[in-house]
């Protein structure tokens, strides 16, 4: 096998592996948003800690404590 045909064996193999698809993980980002706000239905991932959701209540909904804004 001469040199020629292991690059044209090669570029097989890799387009091969490019058809694979992409790897988006936009669809895994919008099925983890699991806290969302009662009042206006913003919604965040589960991984998001208390502060920022404690600055959203403060600031978006300034009338309203932190448990009428979100579960727990």
């Amino acid at each position: 096998m001469g040199n020629g045909a292991k690059a044209a064996s090669k570029r097989e193999r890799n387009a091969k592996d490019a058809n694979t698809g992409g790897k988006s993980q936009l669809k895994s980002n919008a099925a983890a948003k699991t806290i969302i706000c009662k009042n206006c239905k913003q919604d965040w991932q589960g991984t998001t800690n208390k502060a920022t959701l404690e600055q959203h209540a403060s600031s978006r909904h300034p009338k309203l404590k932190y448990d009428e804004c979100f579960d727990g």
